[in-house]
């Protein structure tokens, strides 16, 4: 206890130390929260003013514009030269020709103007002075501008000598779109309300938006709102398409409201959006600038003050370590020195009490004197074997393959599961749990419950829950086997024995089962004989080489072994074993076979169930089977090359014949015969005849013997059979085939 707060002095130091970072990392990450709000704010008012300066110009641009556009309309209109072509109906062409002179005295003299129009509807006829595009006396009809007309025919829904932002097309081929603004003065007095006369002035939008500029940053975006209530773009002049959002804080929070700015979603980037106060002409002018341009700076001061606390933070926590390991080095050893003391005592106590009770339980130290049972309560055991307790065996299924896969974890699985049992049993019994160093885990319980004399209900539904519990969180099987209740401790070694005993009748019951070790101690009335029949029957079968039925002895004479003691299943797979080798050994004898691809015979102790025991005798039989076979399909094909062999040798030979190579190779011709011709598909007397042909084909084709001469030598006994067999196979005589080959 004393070590501990002794060595708890280097963490209060490092603590010390840790606060005093955290104090200053914090410090400096609450100021740079304050500064960076701060300076956001600053920068937006900045920006906002900037913009509200530049806007506001550019509406006293327009302003004048459209005063001066009003001063030379009325100019136009008191004019008496260009009042002619307004006014008259059928001007001569000396009228006309003053009147577009004089109009092209204004066009020069006022650069800003793009372009005059002069209607006169009595004439049907447009006046234009336009410094590109159309230039003179047109017809509506020959009129590109057709947008104009739309503009006259409508006149009432535009007010006077306000700006129309427009795009227009002037014909000109280099310069087809025009942008402007365009001014409308007309005179429509009289009771129809028609026009009588109008002058249309159209003022060049990019003269008024040079003064237009994006100060932050040219990604910045200007834009009209017309006393229509479209935002337009002072770029294009075409109406901008608003998402319903845009379209919302558009009406809601500029239109006709004061000079001011916000923070919004523009075209899904949150930017700063500054806007004007309606002008004289209703118009006010809005411009975009995306959010994270204006506070760039700002950031960068940000980060850099985040990374400056990150680094004081990181450096005071390995400053801290450092100091605080240097102080209290030689006390941090001590502690730890006698952690690890304190940690081998408990190890060591455990291995002590687990070798203590195995060997309680084989019988190698029984209980017999109080000195011993004072000894286990030392230990802390406090089972008493005086009372009534019950041995429960737990053995891990595929336990061989479990221990190659987890072998660096079998000891914490073992542990493990003995914790779940204790666990489970513990709420019921006083438990102790011994690990038999292999598969098994013994579990010992003190019964308290007088019922358990008589209903094995209770302890077979714990069982299920220890099985249930290593399924689902280990994903272990377990085979479990419990004794019958006992009280004398000189038993104990004979009760293990008992659910050991039961235990292997796993066997046959299959992984996972619950064994009563007091139902399988009432098989040792039963008297086992072994079925020697059966096994004279599984000779012969695996000796005849019929495999299904030496399979079917070799299980019934295994399974019916279930319902005896098990030292009965141990010495009938024994005697089995030592049979079927022997049957092996003959067999590989009588048949010449290797016997070094023979698999070892399988023992009890390599398998845990019935299954696996007859599937690697099984393996057994197949593998012997398929030996065999191979050996005897050798034998065949090793005959049919003799064969081949012979007729390649003896062909010239008239006497070759069936009965002939039988008699060589002492065989039966029928045996022969059949076995040629299921290997090869084709009779002897065919491949010798096949033989003979292709070599009187040859010395047809290369030589100019005689055919008397090639039917000797090919063993043919006269011509007259040479030219009746080459007949039936080519279709023709060997004089024509010699012929046909040579022409």
């Amino acid at each position: 206890m004393r070590l501990n707060k002794i060595g708890n002095k280097r963490a209060l130091y490092s603590r010390i130390l840790v606060s005093m970072t955290l104090c200053v990392s914090l410090t400096f990450l609450a100021s740079t929260i304050i500064y960076y709000n701060y300076y956001i704010g600053v920068e937006k008012t900045q920006a906002f003013r900037s913009d509200l300066g530049n806007l506001t110009q550019t509406s006293k641009e327009v302003v004048n514009m459209t005063d001066a556009a009003q001063s030379l309309s009325f100019q136009i209109y008191r004019n008496s030269t260009v009042s002619k072509i307004v006014f008259y109906d059928k001007p001569d062409i000396y009228d006309v020709t003053a009147a577009m002179s004089e109009l092209g005295n204004y066009l020069s003299s006022m650069p800003y103007i793009e372009s005059i129009y002069v209607y006169n509807p009595k004439s049907a006829k447009l006046y234009i002075a336009s410094s590109h595009g159309q230039n003179g006396v047109f017809t509506e009809q020959e009129l590109v501008d057709r947008n104009i007309l739309d503009i006259l025919n409508h006149y009432q829904e535009y007010k006077p000598f306000t700006p129309i932002p427009r795009v227009y097309s002037n014909g000109a081929a280099e310069n087809g779109q025009v942008r402007a603004y365009t001014f409308l003065c007309y005179d429509a007095i009289g009771w129809d309300r028609a026009i009588n006369s109008a002058v249309i002035v159209n003022i060049s939008a990019p003269w008024i938006n040079k003064e237009i500029t994006s100060p932050v940053d040219s990604k910045s975006d200007t834009f009209i709102l017309a006393d229509q209530g479209k935002l337009l773009s002072v770029g294009s002049l075409e109406p901008h398409g608003l998402s319903p959002l845009e379209a919302a804080w558009v009406e809601q929070r500029i239109q006709g409201r004061e000079a001011g700015y916000f923070i919004g979603q523009f075209g899904g980037v949150n930017s700063l959006i500054s806007y004007t106060a309606p002008d004289d002409l209703s118009w006010q002018y809005v411009r975009i600038t995306p959010y994270d341009i204006i506070t760039k700076q700002t950031n960068s001061i940000r980060n850099a003050t985040l990374l400056i606390a990150a680094l004081i933070f990181v450096g005071g926590l390995a400053f801290s370590w450092l100091m605080s390991r240097r102080v209290y080095l030689p006390i941090d050893r001590i502690v730890r020195e006698m952690n690890i003391l304190e940690g081998e005592k408990r190890d060591s106590m455990f291995t002590i009490r687990q070798n203590t009770l195995r060997d309680l339980i084989l019988g190698l130290k029984p209980l017999q004197s109080i000195q011993q049972v004072e000894k286990l309560r030392q230990l802390g055991i406090h089972f008493t074997f005086n009372d009534d307790y019950r041995l429960i065996l737990l053995r891990i299924d595929n336990y061989q393959e479990f221990r190659e896969s987890r072998s660096s974890y079998l000891l914490a699985y073992k542990f493990a599961i003995m914790n779940i049992a204790s666990e489970i049993c513990g709420q019921t019994y006083r438990v102790e749990t011994v690990d038999m160093n292999d598969d098994g885990i013994l579990v010992l319980l003190n019964i308290v419950d007088p019922k358990e004399y008589t209903d094995t209900e209770l302890i077979e539904t714990l069982l299920r829950q220890i099985q249930q519990a290593c399924s689902d969180y280990l994903k272990v099987s377990l085979t479990l086997a419990y004794s019958h209740i006992d009280r004398n401790p000189v038993q104990l070694r004979q009760l293990y024995k008992q659910v050991r005993e039961a235990s292997d009748h796993r066997l046959f019951y299959g992984h996972g089962c619950i064994i009563s070790a007091q139902s399988i101690c009432a098989l040792q009335a039963n008297l086992y004989h072994y079925p020697t029949e059966k096994e004279k029957k599984l000779t012969d079968a695996l000796m005849s080489g019929k495999i299904d039925e030496a399979r079917e002895q070799f299980s019934s004479i295994i399974r019916e072994t279930a319902d005896y003691p098990f030292p009965s299943v141990q010495l009938a797979v024994s005697r089995l074993s030592v049979t079927i080798k022997e049957i092996i050994i003959n067999i590989q004898k009588r048949n010449r076979l290797q016997s070094e691809g023979t698999a070892e015979l399988p023992t009890l102790d390599s398998v845990e169930t019935v299954d696996a025991l007859e599937q690697a005798f099984f393996a057994l039989f197949s593998e012997m089977h398929e030996q065999l076979a191979e050996k005897k399909n050798s034998k065949q094909h090793d005959m049919v090359r003799q064969i081949n062999q012979k007729i390649n040798d003896a062909y010239m030979e008239p006497s070759l014949s069936l009965n002939q190579i039988a008699d060589e190779l002492d065989m039966s011709p029928i045996y022969i015969s059949r076995l040629y011709k299921q290997q090869t598909l084709t009779s002897i007397v065919d491949v010798i005849l096949e033989v003979r042909m292709r070599e009187v084909c040859s010395l047809l084709e290369n030589t100019d013997l005689p055919v008397t001469t090639i039917a000797e030598r090919c063993g043919f006994t006269s011509s007259s059979y040479l030219h009746r067999m080459f007949k039936r196979s080519f279709g023709t005589t060997p004089t024509d085939y010699r012929r046909s080959r040579q022409a």
